[in-house]
């Protein structure tokens, strides 16, 4: 069965009457409630306002497609009307775990299994039915006409012990009494049900192998488990396409659609609440859903029964905030990961007024924060113009925005009016209060002042339309007093851990212990770009270059690496920090001392990858660490030693690139790791590389730095290169302004940050960082790095907002 696609009416004029009736009884009580009820109502209206914008834009854009090739009519519409499939693997799991609370506390359950011993069971006919044939049979000679209630009575040979584990099965998907002594009551019990896939377990534990581990068999049991309840919940699922055992009709806009009460208690608060707390609509068999529209109700019935939803820009506002209203939590999740995942420039100021008309808290943050970093971007889309006022200015006082220039939010904010002169103009002066004049150079004040002369020639009210605010910000008064930068503070930060300081003199190099994060990012006048450093802490133990650092829930992995150059120094100690306690815990050691080597994570372990022993010995051997056991363990081997190379995790898989060979020379090759089946060869890169980076940013890998072969020596790799995993083809990008060998890397905010490093041609530190934007296509300076900056290693991670007041 295909997932349903909505193509359905807003329906936003009948909610906008329920809303503003409810919110009059509100107002009749008074105070701050009433003050926040009706700031969600005001946005509310603004976003139907928007979307009805939108739709009379949409027929407007339709007269103007007439002067357009078919090709690009094309093309334009199968972007638009692109739908994408959201899944939650967790989905079964969810549903049978809030079955079980059903079981326990409400009053759905329709069969009762007694056993020779007098005892009975409460449970679900439809779970029951989902593994055993003789329950689904009699929900097949079932009369639809009376109330359904089920009694199996069961002869003495069935204990209650096999009774018991049998339900446990159908609700979990496992049956934790299994065991050699209960084997045989479980067997009887399930030929008994016919619950075929018992048996099966029944089988294996029979066959289990003692020399597996306790472990490994709780693990093997809580994957069995998963597909267990995911077979459960496909065999649910198909009874209600066949319409087999539901007990209920919901109707709305006059379509009627038949469901089972219990699946839409599990997945609903707002059913579970009206089917078990002894509503009128318990009891009745059809149930009028007034403000639900069908093809809506035809969707999250769907997603209740597999945890699928169809999802596009054209429907997903109205999805959401139905599965809102009537508290379809899995929906409501599928539609939030849509809108995080999906946004861009051009919807993210739907979906901020949209949380902000909901409330969601979470999403309007990121929505802001979106909007925010791409600033200057969202200011160019015909979206901006509909701006309400009150945000715009919210949003230009606030020290994240984030712009080229002050001239491009000069030129926003100028847009914005123009857009509406007559409305607007008397908005200006305040709005103008936002921009912050001083930033400019003198060119850029006479662009502004260009601006304000075409208002006056066009005859806008009020002849210095920013004259009070050039004076105010641009030529001292209070002006002298304000930020002289545009600041942005992202959420996460770069942290960078460790590091070497250059000298031709090895006996004087600085190897360091300190981690530095960067807690903002500055644009001032022009170009000019800075990131504002401050100090993390210290290691705990010796300082460290050529490390590996990785970043696994939150903690900070720091381990291995060397302190000098020489054979003996190749450390293998792990350590873990963790920000928001400021506590650092010192772990198993590694198997073998690495350093210039790669750890990755993968899952919910980590993976540290070749390196060198010393050097002149690269290591062809990987080890994996499990936190919970604080142990390492080797894993397959790769193909070849490797030092100097570059790794990242895509959607659960390892993908190295680059590095020296057992011969110390650069290597073009790009690798698919597996930790049981090994290493695959993928597509080269266009040139060799090694002491480079490689960062995974949306559907590419992207590695830039290094160095490559010249002879029997090295020289700086400037080329830069992107590799799509689908494809498995390499494409150049713009190549790097200066070289960084040995540097660190992350990405933020959907850019490529390269840091410190040096120059192989004359071996000096290369102390600036670079900024790569895929969409711009270039590379940023972004000033200059604190502490050391060779052989360093960086991570993105959350801290304490004290940290960075």
């Amino acid at each position: 069965m295909e997932v349903p696609r909505m193509n359905m009416p807003m329906g936003w004029e009948e909610r906008w009457r329920i809303e503003k009736e409810r919110r009059k009884k509100v107002m009749e009580e008074g105070g701050e409630k009433f003050e926040e009820e009706n700031r969600k109502l005001r946005w509310i209206r603004a976003f139907n306002d928007r979307r009805m914008g939108l739709k009379a834009k949409e027929e407007m854009e339709n007269v103007r497609r007439n002067d357009r090739t078919n090709e690009e009519i094309d093309c334009a519409q199968s972007e638009k009307d692109e739908a994408v499939k959201y899944s939650t693997a967790t989905h079964p799991g969810e549903i049978f775990g809030a079955l079980q609370k059903l079981r326990q506390c409400s009053p759905l359950t329709d069969l009762t299994l007694r056993v020779g011993s007098g005892l009975h069971f409460q449970a679900h006919s439809l779970v029951l039915a989902a593994v055993s044939s003789v329950i689904q049979q009699r929900l097949r000679e079932w009369d639809a006409e009376k109330p359904m209630e089920m009694l199996l009575c069961s002869g003495p040979e069935i204990s209650a012990l096999g009774l018991s584990a049998v339900l446990e099965f159908a609700y979990s998907g496992t049956m934790t009494g299994l065991t050699r002594e209960s084997l045989a009551e479980i067997q009887t019990a399930a030929v008994y049900l016919g619950v075929p896939r018992v048996l099966e377990l029944c089988k294996a534990e029979e066959e289990r192998e003692k020399k597996d581990g306790e472990q490994k068999m709780e693990d093997k049991r809580k994957t069995s488990a998963e597909e267990q309840m995911k077979v459960s919940l496909q065999s649910i699922r198909q009874m209600w396409e066949d319409r087999l055992g539901c007990d209920v009709e919901l109707e709305a806009e006059g379509r009627i659609f038949h469901a089972h009460k219990v699946v839409l208690s599990a997945s609903s608060d707002y059913f579970w609440a009206m089917f078990s707390s002894g509503m009128k609509e318990s009891q009745q068999a059809s149930v009028s859903l007034l403000l639900l529209g069908a093809d809506e109700l035809n969707v999250l019935l769907h997603c209740c029964y597999s945890g699928d939803l169809l999802l596009d820009w054209g429907c997903v506002f109205d999805i959401t905030s139905t599965a809102l209203q009537f508290q379809f939590r899995a929906a409501v999740s599928l539609c939030l990961e849509f809108l995080e995942q999906r946004m861009d420039v051009h919807n993210c100021l739907d979906v901020m007024a949209f949380a902000e008309a909901y409330m969601m808290a979470d999403l309007s943050e990121k929505a802001e924060d979106f909007v925010l970093v791409h600033f200057h971007k969202v200011a160019e889309t015909p979206e901006f113009r509909d701006l309400p006022a009150m945000k715009l200015q919210d949003l230009l006082r606030r020290d994240e925005l984030c712009a080229p220039s002050e001239l491009a939010v000069f030129r926003a904010v100028a847009a914005w009016i123009e857009a509406d002169p007559a409305g607007r103009l008397p908005l200006a002066r305040q709005l103008m209060a936002g921009v912050r004049f001083p930033l400019m150079t003198f060119r850029e004040f006479c662009e502004v002042r260009a601006v304000d002369l075409h208002m006056e020639c066009a005859g806008a009210d009020g002849a210095e339309l920013y004259g009070s605010a050039l004076r105010e910000f641009g030529f001292g008064g209070t002006g002298g007093s304000k930020a002289r930068h545009r600041m942005r503070r992202p959420k996460d930060v770069i942290v960078v851990v460790g590091g070497d300081q250059l000298n031709p003199d090895d006996g004087r190099r600085l190897p360091s212990r300190q981690l530095w994060f960067a807690n903002s990012l500055h644009s001032g006048t022009g170009l000019v770009k800075e990131i504002e450093w401050r100090m993390l802490g210290e290691m705990p133990e010796q300082a460290r270059f050529r490390h590996g650092v990785c970043v696994l829930h939150g903690a900070i992995y720091i381990a291995g690496g060397c302190h000098y150059y020489c054979k003996a120094d190749t450390m293998k100690s792990v350590y873990r920090y963790k920000p928001l306690k400021n506590s650092w815990e010192k772990l198993a050691d590694m198997q073998e001392c690495r350093s210039n080597f790669v750890l990755v994570t993968r899952g919910d372990s980590l993976y540290a990858i070749g390196g060198d022993r010393d050097l002149n010995t690269n290591l062809d051997s990987v080890e994996k660490y499990f936190p919970d056991t604080n142990s390492w363990s080797f894993t397959h081997l790769l193909d070849q030693a490797l030092s100097g190379h570059a790794a990242c995790t895509w959607r659960g898989e390892i993908f190295i690139s680059g590095g020296f060979n057992r011969m110390y020379e650069c290597l073009v090759s790009t690798l698919l790791y597996h930790p049981q089946r090994g290493t695959t060869s993928l597509a080269d890169m266009t040139g060799e590389r090694a002491q480079h980076c490689m960062e995974a940013l949306g559907e590419r890998f992207w590695v830039a730095g290094g160095v490559c072969n010249l002879r029997k020596f090295y020289t700086d790799q400037l080329a830069c290169e992107s590799y799509d995993p689908m494809g498995d083809t390499w494409t150049t990008f713009s190549p790097l302004p200066l070289s960084h060998v040995g540097a660190a890397s992350a990405v933020l905010e959907g850019k490529l940050y390269v840091l410190g490093g040096y120059c192989q041609e004359d071996y000096s530190e290369a102390r600036l960082v670079h900024r790569y934007e895929p969409g711009t296509q270039r590379w940023e300076n972004m000033g200059k790095m604190a502490g050391p900056v060779t052989d360093i290693r960086a991570c993105l991670t959350r801290l304490p907002t004290e940290l960075r007041k």
